[in-house]
């Protein structure tokens, strides 16, 4: 597993982000576990955060010329890869991100930030609906620019609700464009399986996975 995937994992649940147990998820499905990109809220957390976003967008390859973050939780999420990758990877990628409500004064405009141009990849926490990538995408679009991808924390790889693949995928498809993750499920049952502390979990994890997980 890259270096990048295992820092993910041992921040999120050494801080509670990643946590075991039984939650009830918008879809009405009761998960084995729960990722709350919300607790990840200190420094030193924001910090590694922003690396592993970074390394994952660096390791996939893609060609872009800027970053958009989806309001609210994108906004410091694209601001923290930005930095990052700047910091890390040599790269001084302009950013932006959209207002909740189009701004009629001053500046004005839906967007704050760097010009929308070229190809964007749009940076973000969870993809649930994708109602907030959607968004993402129409405001991009309006600005001249073209959505190169998508990257998010956590896939949790199973079937969207109605459907026989995974919300991702359908994402994926919808747009035309790579989906990419930190870390997904199958990633999150490899690092359980390598330390015997989250053992008692993996029996859920597997049952969860085997019911609802997308083949």
């Amino acid at each position: 597993m890259q270096s990048h995937k295992t820092q993910f994992l041992e921040l999120a649940l050494e801080l509670g982000a990643l946590r075991f147990g039984e939650f009830e998820l918008k879809s009405g499905r009761i998960s084995p576990y729960f990722f709350n990109a919300g607790q990840l809220s200190t420094g030193r957390a924001a910090a590694r955060l922003g690396r592993c976003y970074a390394a994952a967008l660096a390791d996939a390859g893609l060609r872009f010329d800027m970053l958009f973050g989806p309001a609210y939780k994108g906004i410091s999420l694209v601001a923290l890869t930005a930095a990052a990758l700047a910091e890390h990877h040599g790269l001084d990628c302009p950013y932006a991100y959209n207002r909740k409500e189009a701004k009629d004064h001053g500046e004005g405009g839906a967007s704050v930030g760097a010009a929308i141009s070229g190809r964007v990849i749009i940076v973000d926490d969870v993809i649930t609906a994708g109602t907030a990538v959607t968004e993402a995408v129409q405001i991009i679009e309006a600005g001249g620019g073209v959505v190169g991808g998508v990257l998010v924390a956590v896939d949790r790889q199973e079937v969207a609700t109605g459907s026989s693949r995974s919300a991702v995928r359908e994402l994926a498809d919808r747009l035309g464009v790579p989906v990419l993750s930190i870390v997904s499920l199958e990633d999150l049952v490899a690092h359980m399986q390598a330390h015997p502390a989250f053992a008692k979990h993996l029996p859920a994890m597997r049952a969860y996975r085997e019911r609802y997980g997308a083949k």
